[in-house]
């Protein structure tokens, strides 16, 4: 029987997007309309938002731990969570954890080695592309990371918390996000992290100049997996 996977949510659009990416592509390791029993408990993103807006991971780590015991109640086998920024509270959730996790910028570094890519450019919140999580996990694969300017990262993360968390999809966001893609591809980068949940819902390879690596598809395929291993 295949592991059950415990999702552990932060965003509606980004949960619904690793969830469905896992019932949908599912099938190809399991059989026709097949997939992993799946489990999901998302709090409230408010609560989560204040911790993040003060800088504070432990708070961040009690919110996670809350959802990660009511998922191991349910029969989970194992944790991910699609929220890129919030895994830098991980550090303070792993002693505390009831199961394992899979980490979403391993899984991230991996298909990046496994396509040759040495240059990586990041797409994301202020509090993420500011943070060690990609940069760290990147490194250890011998991988560089760019992150965008500070002006770059302020729109970025306007743009990701006032409108893709909420549903709102943009031109002149899909227009900003391709701008700051061309200035790292000019930077010398050879792909782009989309290392915010949302972001694969408006940017893919089809209007990137540069390589997509969408955290959230990966970070689901890569739980696929290890669910179908048993």
């Amino acid at each position: 029987m295949p592991q059950h996977i415990g999702i552990v949510g932060c965003s509606a659009e980004g949960a619904a997007l690793c969830y469905a990416t896992i019932c949908v592509e599912g099938a190809g390791l399991l059989g026709p309309h097949a997939h992993p029993e799946v489990s999901l408990h998302t709090i409230s993103l408010a609560e989560y938002f204040k911790c993040t807006g003060r800088g504070d991971w432990q708070g961040v780590a009690e919110l996670m731990l809350t959802s990660a015991h009511k998922l191991a109640q349910m029969g989970a086998d194992f944790l991910i969570c699609p929220a890129n920024t919030m895994h830098q509270a991980l550090p303070h959730v792993l002693p505390h954890s009831p199961l394992p996790w899979l980490h979403i910028a391993d899984a991230v570094a991996e298909h990046a080695v496994e396509r040759g890519f040495r240059r990586i450019g990041l797409l994301g919140t202020r509090w993420l592309i500011e943070s060690e999580v990609y940069p760290e996990k990147l490194g250890e694969r011998g991988l560089e990371s760019v992150r965008p300017s500070a002006a770059e990262r302020d729109e970025l993360h306007r743009i990701v918390v006032d409108e893709l968390v909420c549903g709102t999809f943009k031109p002149d966001a899909v227009t900003y996000n391709q701008r700051v893609i061309e200035r790292l591809k000019d930077d010398g980068c050879d792909a782009v992290v989309l290392a915010c949940t949302e972001i694969p819902l408006i940017i893919n390879d089809a209007n990137s100049a540069l390589p997509t690596l969408d955290s959230t598809r990966l970070l689901a395929r890569a739980a696929l997996r290890r669910a179908a291993s048993g």
